[in-house]
């Protein structure tokens, strides 16, 4: 969890859309434009939590992604991990016996027991990993939920309708024969 980049925030905001899909999976392309953000970056991301069991793929013209558990047993902690790896917040690189007073041999005062600073960063990443383990996914699409207005929920499920009627219905391209025909 060396820093947390845009992808788990883009994975994030993907994952609010599914909570609400039920079994209708939504297709990474229109997740990505939903959010005016790369289909290929998100697609990136999909392949990680897919790997993670947090989504799972629908095949077929009407497919997409889909929450692969309720939204209450995926935690955002659960999400970071498979988006970043599973990564220390801080790499100790045991500084404190190379001070240029000790020369070659520092004083076993100097380097026993834990880093001092290490201790600290290792305290705080189990703060952090044990605050993001604490929160759902449910938790989050909920407090989204209670700022949105009523409307929003049936505007997001028409929106994404809409996108999957378009592929749906498309006028199929004539074959070859077709074409070609006299």
């Amino acid at each position: 969890m060396a820093h947390l980049t845009v992808s788990v925030e883009y994975g994030m905001h993907c994952l609010l859309w599914l909570v609400g899909a039920g079994d209708q999976p939504r297709s990474g392309r229109d997740l990505a434009e939903f959010q005016g953000i790369s289909p290929s970056f998100v697609a990136k991301i999909f392949s990680k939590l897919e790997k993670a069991g947090i989504v799972r793929a629908a095949e077929g013209v009407r497919g997409g992604y889909l929450l692969a558990r309720a939204p209450e047993q995926i935690s955002v902690l659960q999400v970071v991990d498979a988006i970043e790896g599973r990564k220390p917040l801080f790499d100790c690189q045991e500084i404190r016996g190379r001070c240029a007073i000790f020369g070659e041999s520092p004083p076993s005062w100097a380097t026993r027991g834990p880093c001092t600073i290490h201790a600290v960063m290792m305290r705080a990443e189990k703060a952090m990993r044990d605050a993001l383990a604490a929160q759902s996914l449910a938790d989050i699409a909920q407090t989204v939920a209670g700022k949105a207005p009523p409307e929003f929920p049936d505007r997001i499920q028409g929106w994404f309708e809409d996108r999957i009627a378009a592929r749906v219905h498309k006028p199929r391209s004539p074959t070859f024969a077709e074409r070609t025909s006299p």
